[in-house]
């Protein structure tokens, strides 16, 4: 076995020494060629252990490396290379050499090589060595750097996305972020900024790298990146590096990443937030690693962009302990700045707000004292804008932090005293900040020890008094959410704080001392202090409180609106205590007798007129719990209250006054009567007194005579009459202000006791009926204010009246008000009504002894509910009902029912319903009142209807009292009713008789007549349908009418129905099927007004409304549904808005079944007529697509549900949404259907085909209608149709119906392409429009490049349908997408299929234009796409290629030439290669009938024949034939090229031509020869050129003779002066062009024998004679005068050489000079053109000197002498010049030597 092994290394030494041995006798331009052998297996041979064998390796390397260093263009074989790399058993000396050699291989190979080899080498880079992987990611991202820094090829892109998430993927990302971080290092040396020593060597190779090359690199890693398609969180780390790097185009490219796709990542994703927070703190100190492996912090503006991503990172704010060092990094870190510090105060505040209570336990205290600390270390005069924030940032993170760890706070007073001493000392621009972080402190104090809690009540009245604002907005802010209600000392900063000059700060005190108002709807348990303890405490802060005041004129204690919120306060403290204790206990007696001397301190002169006001009625409240108690005191205080009686403030006179009657119950009834009389007299004077005291006096009458009458003994009947007579004496002498309150005092007086007659001289009369008169005028005037007090003091003056003529008399004056219309009046009159009626629900205690005003003002009628007046009615004390009063209520009954309710005029019915509300609300319980419940049910459901909308909510009040009042069958009926009116089957009971002024509509409705005028009542719409003609009108009049009633009923109905669901329980379920639909709809009726009725129903009747929606919800759909087709426009736009909303959040379980109806519904919508109704419909598709998109998201939905929802939607919207011709319904279907593709995933399967021709025909219908203008007049704008069909194209690409199609793309399965394919086939077939035509063949393209292999089976019908697309597109743009399909497709195709595609291609090169683009087109993809497929058909293509070159048509010819040189590697080697089947096309090609074909062949020939030279002389007769055959016959256009050809070909081939038949030239000559005598001049001269070019090829000089003498037979035309005339012209055409003539006789005379040239010497002579005449144009005989030069120097080699015919020689230059030379002469002096006498002179040199050469005979004449002087003296050219004067001097030489010869 050894000596086998042996044997075999001493093989493969010996075998290496013949490589050494070839390799050094290799050339360099071989030298490639040969080490793509040799290179392996030399490396391989490394495997052995024979030491020779190794060192015979080395040497092969080490001279292979001598070699190539110097030549970077000799590739060596990467692929080789790396795939024995790569070999699973291959040794690691073998690996290590390859990796050398590989990364050599690499810079060497071409770019795109580089390309195509560098995803290979990165898909397995992390099988790879440490120090391997270094090599091979540097060559890559060099790599990268050089091919992709601009952007990246689809291709190649498809290359590197299979490495996505994989192991190789993460090894590369790293290198990548790695290189991108890499910046250029400092001279210092130090490593790069987020790098380690050993990072930053990795990505160098301890090599320098270039600004530009770094550059390249990252924007190559950039774009390689991106579009290698992953999750944002692996790429964001590289995007932030980029965006702050210091080369201004990485930066903007990475911010342009960064927007694009950074907000698609997760922030809280750990394996990311921990790459930040390593970039961000470098490695950490204690970590024990290797001092180069240490990452070093990343530079500052990288810090601050990690610093934002962490201020949004759930995951970094609980990041022990790397969250604590980033923040202190920030704050107190080396090299930080002032926008890192503010950075870094606001991740400390996300910190604190997000982080775990664990993490926050462990960084809470060290982060806040190093806030605190940062706090310190400004100062006041650091205000710029980076030290401000940080400020922010820091009281907000102590803010945020002291209600998440209160702990750290409560325990010391210092961090509150901190923040209101900043309040003080900050700038304003911060105050706020610590004013929330302040108020936000609070909470934590909470259950603080009472020490701290002392001293903080210390702090806060301090700082309640400081200037600044903010200060003590926070000192009251505590006060108020620190403490509770019944902390004495916090309510009385509250009370001080009352007064502050602050709005907000005055308001939060107030809302301090009482925190439950304006809450009514919401019940707080709150606890008052004990009235004694609070007035205590306040005693203590001011003791002169316990001071005696007797007078008004002292100084207010507090400030007047502080005094105002301690009464109210105490006010509630003492009705809270009283209701708890429900005793008046003597220490509550007390406490009220040191709250009458507050309130009287309050009462002083200085105090506003409010503080007045609630202290007086305060007193008026104690009064009616304590009346003998204040009685007794105030009884000896009667002086002051008279005092207060002309107080300027009504409320203070009113309440005096009633205080005044109260405390005149202590009096002795001589002093009351005595008071009496004053107060009497006061009013009765002779003086005329303030109104405010002739006001206070007659209001203190009506209280104090109203006591005195009902105490015991009685007033004497001469004061009453006196007093009465006075209060009846205002009445009819003064104002109606003064005459209302007279009334309202003897209405006090009459709720005592029935008034007495007043005695008179004439008889004894009643009150009301000397009034009567007097009343009625005050009644219909305009006070309101007074007529309400008068019809309400005519209700108190009946209440125990039992007259009927008194009660008439009321009864009159009250109806009288029937058709105000002020409300407020009609509340008045109803509790008029009410008195009369009786059984009313007070007292006259009640309405004396405290702040009543009255029964209207009290009960808000809309806004208070009805039960707790029912409740009072049914407790208070009723009174004994008379006999005499069922006339009354008779009377009051008739009128409401019979005249007002069911009136013409809404003022009346107005009228009538507030009327019989008041009589139910305030009667309720009476007998009378019960028996007219039905009654009173209908006249409400009927009222309900009314266009007045206070009528409507009355109403719907009024039947919720009927509800509550009635027996069980009224409240069924009552709900039956209202449940029939909401759902609109209810029928209107009663109507109504119209009369002309009846109001129709309300004005303004309906607009205005033709004339201006108004359009309400019946009269004015009878007028307008008789003016129009159209009598019926009136009829469409009363039906909209009688819709606008049915609205007003609904919307009445809904206030009922609301009050009235509170109390009907299951009476309303069997309704609930009914009434759910429609009352979810109504909630959304444009009207404001049903909207609100509506929701109070809703609000009513359904306690989970979600749970009742989802209940009902088929039927609310199937009903809004139906709805959103009425032909009403508020229900079809109630119904889309209703569903929109209700449809939100549901589950497919839940709509399914209605999808598709409700997209119907909504695309309807959208094409509404009504605008109102196309929002709704915008707002209902707008959720339809939310919800059809979440429905089919597989990530959102189960898979199966998806797959039905699609099922459903997505056939709709291609049909009937995307096909719309509504623009609003297509763009919102394209819309859906993209986000449908994107979120479906594998659930659009099934609707791919549909989906994908939908997509592709809308490219082009969707497209914006200008641009097909655009096209229409491109050509006359000077418009490019290419570049418009490029930007058309572009356009539709970045369309989202191109989007949608690539999302199709990447679902497609190898079952949904039996779906798919053929219906693309047959939209490359029928489709049209550009976009789609383009859209379709790049979908096919794309989707190849999906699916591969899988293709295979529809290869033949796609090739079937794309290649005659590619022949019938007219667009290039269209032409070329379909070619690449095509190619993609034959790239999968069977060997057969390729085979007859390439043949049919190759056939086109025959055809007209299009079928030559076409060619040229296809042949090019195929190139790109499917090279592979291709290179075993370049015997077909190749030939063609070449041909196709030599087109006319420029574009095809430059596609073909650019063709041919992507193809070929060199013309020279290519053209040998494939020379047969060239030269084979050639000849069919030339054959053709064609003369295009023809002309291109024979420039193919020409080309040939250029590059290949004699290489072509094994098929040269071929060629030779197929010309000569083709050269005789017709002229065609292009036809000389076949001469060039001949020329070209007898030129590189003149050998092979001769030597194979001596013949063939004299046929070449001789057809060239005919040529010459063609008419056509262009053929002509390509004849004479041609037949120049064989001539001087020498092919045979025997017939050269012959060939000369046919040249002096043609016919060169005549040598007269040219014509100008038309026929002169087209005679010179058909005529041989001189000096082509000569040309030719140039030649030959160059290759003649000397014998022929002197046999042909006079047909020479005559030639050059007649060329250089006087009539011969000077072009001409420029071409003579070089045959001249060439005959001499011809003629001069025979006088150099012993010859026999030197004689005959002689005698012809004897005969050329006596000639020549005249001639020459004459043309020197007749022209003016320098070259003519250039050459002129040079032939006349020439032939001087070939003259004295053969020393003939001197000049017997000294003319020719003297006349060249006299040339010379006149020549201007100093060339022409100089060689005259040599030709004298040569003339005079040639006598000289004649005369020395003599």
């Amino acid at each position: 076995m050894a000596e086998s092994a042996a044997k075999s290394n001493e093989e493969r030494e010996e075998l290496l020494d013949r490589m050494l041995t070839r390799l050094a006798l290799c050339e360099d331009s071989k030298l490639e060629s040969l080490l793509t052998k040799l290179l392996p297996l030399t490396i391989s041979s490394l495997a052995t252990n024979s030491i020779a064998v190794r060192n015979k390796v080395i040497e092969i390397l080490s001279h292979v490396n001598k070699r190539v260093k110097h030549e970077p263009q000799i590739g060596l074989p990467l692929v080789e290379l790396w795939n024995m790399y790569t070999e699973a058993n291959a040794a690691p000396m073998v690996k290590n050499f390859c990796i050398i050699y590989i990364e050599m291989a690499f810079e060497r190979s071409n770019v795109e090589v580089k390309k195509d080899m560098t995803p290979t080498f990165l898909a397995s880079i992390s099988k790879l060595p440490h120090q391997h992987q270094e090599i091979i990611l540097r060559t890559c991202v060099k790599v990268i750097g050089e091919c992709h820094a601009n952007q990246i090829e689809d291709e190649v892109v498809a290359k590197y996305r299979p490495m996505k998430g994989s192991e190789d993927a993460e090894i590369f990302l790293e290198f990548c972020l790695h290189t991108v971080l890499y910046q250029q290092p400092s001279q210092g040396g130090r490593s790069p900024a987020g790098l380690s020593v050993g990072q930053a060597d990795r990505v160098t190779g301890k090599q320098l790298l270039k600004s530009e090359v770094l550059l390249t690199r990252k924007l190559g890693i950039l774009n390689v990146i991106d579009s290698m398609d992953l999750t944002a969180e692996v790429m964001y780390p590289m995007y932030l590096a980029a965006c702050v790097d210091s080369q201004e185009p990485v930066a903007k490219r990475g911010e342009e990443l960064l927007k694009k796709k950074g907000s698609a990542a997760d922030l809280d994703n750990p394996k990311l937030i921990k790459l930040l927070f390593l970039l961000f703190n470098g490695t950490a100190v204690t970590d024990n690693i290797a001092p180069e492996l240490k990452v070093i912090p990343v530079h500052t503006a990288l810090k601050a962009r990690i610093m934002l991503v962490f201020c949004h990172s759930i995951t970094a704010a609980n990041s022990f302990p790397s969250t604590l060092q980033c923040i202190f990094g920030c704050i107190y870190g080396t090299g930080t700045t002032s926008r890192l510090k503010q950075l870094g105060m606001e991740f400390a505040f996300w910190v604190f707000k997000h982080a775990r209570v664990d993490q926050l336990k462990l960084m809470g205290p060290l982060i806040l004292n190093g806030i605190i600390k940062s706090l310190d270390s400004y100062t006041s005069s650091e205000i710029d804008a980076a030290a401000r924030e940080t400020k922010t940032f820091a009281y907000q993170a102590i803010g945020l932090l002291s209600q998440r760890m209160p702990e750290l706070f409560r325990e010391k007073v210092d961090m509150a005293v901190r923040l209101f001493d900043a309040l003080k000392s900050e700038s304003q621009f911060l105050r706020m900040v610590i004013q929330e972080a302040t108020t936000s402190l609070a909470t934590a104090y909470k259950g603080a020890p009472t020490t701290v809690l002392n001293d903080l009540v210390k702090l806060l009245f301090t700082n309640s008094q400081e200037e600044q604002v903010e200060v003590r907005f926070c000192a009251v802010r505590w006060a108020t959410s620190l403490f509770n209600l019944q902390h004495c000392a916090s309510r009385f900063l509250c009370m001080v704080a009352a007064s502050d000059p602050r709005l907000d700060i005055r308001e939060m005190a107030v809302e301090g001392l009482f925190p439950a108002e304006g809450r009514s709807n919401k019940k707080f348990d709150v606890k008052y202090p004990k009235v004694g303890d609070m007035l205590d405490y306040i005693i203590k802060q001011q003791p002169r409180v316990l001071e005696s005041s007797g007078m008004r004129d002292q100084q207010l204690l507090f400030p007047s609106k502080t005094y105002v919120v301690m009464i109210k306060f105490l006010l509630k403290c003492f009705e809270v205590e009283l209701e708890e204790n429900n005793l008046r206990t003597s220490e509550l007696q007390s406490s009220m007798e040191m709250m009458c001397l507050l309130i009287e301190h309050s009462m002083a002169v200085e105090g506003s007129v409010e503080l007045h006001s609630n202290a007086s009625k305060a007193l008026v409240v104690m009064g009616s719990h304590f009346p003998e108690m204040v009685a007794s005191r105030y009884a000896s205080k009667i002086s002051w209250l008279k005092q207060l009686l002309a107080h300027v403030d009504l409320d203070t006179r009113e309440s005096m006054a009633r205080l005044l009657g109260i405390a005149s119950s202590a009096l002795p009834m001589s002093a009351s009567v005595s008071l009496i009389g004053e107060l009497v007299s006061l009013v009765t004077g002779t003086n005329k007194l303030r109104f405010e005291m002739q006001h206070g006096a007659l209001c203190a009458i009506g209280y104090v005579t109203a006591e005195c009458w009902s105490s015991s003994p009685e007033i004497p009947e001469a004061i009453l009459q006196a007093t009465l007579k006075s209060l009846v004496d205002v009445v009819n002498s003064e104002t109606a202000t003064l005459a209302s309150v007279a009334m309202e005092a003897l209405g006090h007086i009459g709720l005592r006791a029935s008034l007495p007659l007043l005695v008179y001289d004439c008889a004894p009369a009643s009150v009301l009926t000397l009034l009567h008169e007097k009343l009625g005028k005050l009644l219909a005037g305009d006070d309101t204010k007074a007529i309400q007090k008068i019809v309400i003091s005519i209700g108190h003056i009946c209440s125990k009246e039992s007259s009927p003529s008194h009660i008439n008399i009321a009864l009159e004056l009250v109806f009288s008000l029937c058709r105000s219309k002020v409300e407020d009046v009609l509340f008045a009159a109803g509790e008029a009504l009410a008195f009369l009626w009786g059984n009313v629900p007070v007292t006259a205690d009640v309405i004396l002894k405290t702040n009543y005003n009255s029964l209207s003002m009290t009960s808000n009628f809309l806004t208070d509910g009805s039960s707790s007046w029912l409740k009072k009615i049914s407790t208070a004390e009723s009174e004994s009902s008379e006999d005499y009063q069922a006339i009354v209520r008779d009377a009051i009954t008739r009128k409401i029912f019979d005249d007002l309710l069911y009136s013409n005029r809404k003022e009346e019915r107005s009228a009538g319903t507030v009327w019989l509300l008041s009589l139910t609300m305030y009667c309720g319980h009476h007998f009378t009142i019960q028996q007219l419940l039905p009654e009173i049910q209908e006249a409400f459901s009927y009222l309900l209807g009314d266009q007045n909308e206070l009528v409507q909510e009355l109403a719907s009040q009024g039947m919720s009292l009927v509800y509550e009042l009635g027996d069980d069958s009224m409240k069924k009926n009552l709900v039956n009713l209202l449940v029939s009116t909401l759902t609109g089957s209810g029928k209107r009971k009663r109507f109504v008789k119209l009369v002309e002024d009846t109001e129709v509509f309300q004005e303004g409705t309906i607009g205005q007549s033709p004339a201006g005028g108004k359009l309400s009542t019946y009269k004015e719409l009878c007028n307008l349908a008789n003016e129009m003609g159209q009598p019926d009108l009136i009829y469409k009049f009363m039906d909209l009418a009688n819709y606008q009633a049915s609205l007003n009923s609904k919307r009445g109905a809904a206030f009922g129905f609301s009050r009235i669901a509170k109390h009907a329980g299951d009476a309303l379920q069997p309704h609930l099927r009914a009434l759910i639909p429609r009352l979810v709809r109504y909630q959304y009726d444009p009207d404001k007004n049903v909207q609100d009725a509506m929701a109070h129903i809703w609000k009513s009747l359904v306690a989970d409304p979600k749970h009742t929606i989802d209940e009902h919800l088929d039927l609310i759909i199937d009903d809004l549904l139906i709805q959103c087709g009425s032909r009403l426009w508020r229900a079809r736009e109630s119904s889309c808005l209703a569903l929109a909303d209700i449809i939100q959040g549901c589950k497919f379980e839940q709509v399914g079944k209605h999808l598709k109806r409700i997209w119907i519904a909504a695309f309807r919508a959208m094409d509404d007529i009504k605008e109102t109704v196309r929002n709704s419909g915008n707002k209902l598709c707008r959720a339809m697509s939310s919800l059809t998109i979440r429905l089919c998201d597989v990530s959102l939905t189960e898979s199966f549900e998806a797959r039905q929802a699609m099922d459903i939607v997505l056939p709709l919207l291609l049909t009937e949404g995307i096909m719309s011709k509504v623009d609003s319904i297509r763009k919102t279907s394209i819309t859906v259907v993209m986000k449908l593709a994107k979120g479906a995933g594998i659930a659009i399967r099934p609707h791919l085909s549909d989906l994908v021709t939908c997509m592709l025909e809308s490219l082009s219908s969707l497209e914006d209608q200008s641009l097909n203008y655009v096209e229409l007049h491109a050509q006359n704008v000077g418009i490019q149709t290419e570049k418009l069909d490029n930007m058309r194209i572009s356009i539709a690409k970045g369309s989202p119906m191109w989007e949608t199609l690539e999302r199709c793309i990447e679902v497609v399965d190898k079952q949904s392409l039996d779906l798919l394919v053929p219906r693309l086939t047959q939209l490359v077939i029928s489709g049209v429009g550009l976009n789609t035509r383009v859209g379709v063949a790049t979908f096919i393209t794309l989707l190849v490049q999906r699916v591969n292999l899988e293709i295979k089976p529809f290869t033949s019908t796609l090739l079937r349908v794309l290649f005659p697309a590619v022949m019938e597109e007219k667009s290039g743009s269209a032409k070329r997408s379909f070619a690449s399909a095509c190619a993609m497709v034959l790239k999968y195709s069977s060997t057969s299929q390729a085979q007859k595609l390439i043949e049919d291609t190759a056939a086109l090169h025959a055809g007209d234009r299009n079928a030559q683009v076409s060619c040229a087109v296809l042949l090019k993809s195929y190139a790109s796409l499917a090279a592979d497929i291709v290179s075993g058909h370049h015997a077909i293509l190749v030939p063609v290629i070449f041909i196709a070159r030599f087109e006319d048509d420029k574009y095809v010819s430059s596609v073909f030439e650019e063709l041919w040189e992507e193809t070929t590697s060199g013309d020279r080697v290519t053209l040998q290669l494939y020379l047969g089947e060239i030269v084979s096309l050639i000849g069919e090609s030339i054959t053709s009938s064609s003369w295009t074909s023809k002309r291109k062949a024979a420039q193919a020939i020409s080309k040939l024949a250029e590059i290949l030279g004699e290489s072509l002389s094994g098929h040269h007769r071929v060629l030779l034939d197929c010309l000569m055959r083709e050269i005789p016959g017709r002229l065609w256009e292009g036809k000389d090229a076949l001469l060039h050809a001949i020329a070209a070909l007898c030129s590189s081939t003149h050998e092979a031509i001769s030597s194979d038949d001596p013949s063939t030239p004299i046929a070449v000559i001789s057809l060239l020869s005919s040529a010459c005598t063609k008419k056509d001049k262009k053929f002509r001269e390509a004849a004479l050129c041609a037949l120049e070019q064989v001539i001087k090829l020498s092919l045979a000089l025997s017939f050269l003779t012959w060939s000369f003498h046919c040249y002096m037979r043609c016919p060169i035309g005549p040598l007269q002066p040219r014509l100008c005339s038309k026929e002169a012209d087209e005679g010179e055409d058909n005529l041989m062009p001189h000096d082509k003539v000569l040309g030719c006789v140039t030649s030959c005379i160059h290759i003649a024998t000397l014998n022929d040239i002197l046999q042909a010497k006079q047909k020479l002579m005559n030639v050059l004679l007649n060329s250089i005449s006087p009539a011969v144009s000077w072009t001409v005989k420029i071409s003579a005068f070089l045959s001249i030069k060439k005959l001499c120097s011809r003629l001069k080699d025979t006088a150099e050489k012993e010859n026999p015919l030197r004689a005959s020689v002689a005698s012809f230059v004897h005969e050329l000079f006596f000639s020549v030379t005249p001639k020459l002469s004459e043309c020197l002096s007749t022209h003016k053109i320098a070259q003519v006498h250039i050459a002129a002179s040079e032939s006349l040199l020439q032939v001087i000197e070939l003259y004295r050469t053969f020393q003939l005979v001197p000049l017997k004449e000294a003319g020719f002498k003297n006349e060249l002087a006299h040339l010379h003296e006149i020549e201007k050219n100093e060339q022409a010049k100089s060689l005259l004067k040599s030709c004298i001097f040569m003339l005079e030489n040639l006598e000289g030597d004649h005369v020395q010869t003599a």
